[in-house]
């Protein structure tokens, strides 16, 4: 499958962290068509399915990216009809006022506008509105918004899937975009003879807190994991980060193992793959942290893709960097052996 189309289909269904079966079965159908087996749903939702290399006893490398996005949770009914709001997961909220979003009721799909106080109106011109003072317009009265809308209801943004020549825009590509990582991996290994089984492990709720990284482990029964998240992008905005299109980055410091990284890059030296390392001395802030010291311990490294706008209503990646990854995970793979490699 061409990788933008990939995207599209990833990045299309609403999967709020907390509420992510709205991706799960396409994800699920994803992996089934490039040679997973033994695909299951664990209890807090994560999916995970094997590519098997056929060797018997093979160590198991798992690659591993979160299904969930953030959004909004309604909270309660103004005077007026509109509705208060809480995030779900990290906002940037300067970009909130004026968005289009879509509010999901059992009655069915609601559309609204986040507004707010005009500039005008206000004593504190130029400065950031924020997220307790806005509200989602729909519309309706207090009564007709009382009857079609309960607290607790998600919101979601409606952001469309956008081609910027190389790149594309759209919603959740953190981190949608590393999930298709893992799937081009696949494509790209059925032409390798690896010697390791891959376990492709798609978590939930990373947005809030790592959770679904912090059990996955036991069930994935990895000898290592290589976690697939967004890194930051430069933009006109901001010279910090790396630029979209440059490839891979390769994170280094204590919450990375220092020989599965050696074999990263010797792959990405081998194969010619452009990489860039990126210091983390500390908390990587994704699921690597978690995986890191989930059971007895796994040994992980963070591979990212530069994305431009990251927690907005639209992220911009390229779709080249994607395919790198993906590359680079293969050719990790057939260097993989276990044992030794990752012996201290």
């Amino acid at each position: 499958m061409e990788t933008k189309e990939l995207l599209k289909a990833l990045v299309d269904p609403v999967a709020i962290a907390g509420s992510e079966a709205g991706v799960s079965e396409v994800i699920k159908k994803l992996l089934s068509e490039n040679g997973c087996e033994d695909i299951f749903t664990d209890n807090t939702g994560n999916i995970i399915g094997t590519y098997k290399c056929g060797k018997k006893d093979a160590p198991r490398l798992m690659l591993e990216a979160h299904m969930d996005e953030i959004g909004l949770m309604v909270s309660g009914i103004s005077d007026e009809g509109s509705l208060l709001f809480v995030p779900v997961g990290g906002f940037d909220e300067k970009v909130l006022p004026g968005s289009e979003v879509t509010v999901h009721t059992e009655g069915g799909d609601i559309y609204g506008i986040i507004g707010a106080k005009p500039p005008h109106l206000t004593t504190e011109r130029g400065k950031a509105v924020k997220m307790q003072d806005m509200s989602v317009d729909i519309g309706f009265s207090k009564g007709e918004s009382e009857k079609r809308v309960k607290i607790g209801d998600l919101i979601s943004f409606n952001t469309c899937f956008t081609e910027l020549e190389s790149a594309v825009a759209g919603r959740c590509f953190d981190d949608r975009a590393g999930v298709a990582a893992i799937v081009k991996t696949l494509e790209y290994v059925k032409d390798l003879k690896i010697e390791c089984d891959i376990v492709c492990a798609i978590t939930v709720q990373e947005e809030l807190g790592m959770r679904g990284a912090k059990v996955i482990c036991e069930s994935a029964k990895a000898d290592c994991a290589i976690c697939i998240d967004a890194g930051f992008g430069t933009s006109a905005n901001s010279s910090e980060g790396f630029d979209l299109g440059s490839g891979v980055i390769v994170s280094v410091g204590p919450n990375l193992h220092p020989k599965l990284n050696k074999i990263i890059f010797d792959a990405a030296s081998e194969y010619k793959i452009d990489v860039t390392s990126d210091v983390e001395n500390g908390n990587t802030g994704t699921n690597a942290w978690a995986v890191q010291v989930a059971g007895l311990g796994v040994p992980v490294s963070l591979l990212s893709f530069p994305l431009r706008y990251m927690h907005s209503t639209y992220e911009v990646i390229d779709v080249s960097d994607i395919e790198v990854i993906a590359k680079l995970c293969a050719y990790t793979a057939l260097k993989f052996k276990g044992g030794e490699q990752l012996c201290f």
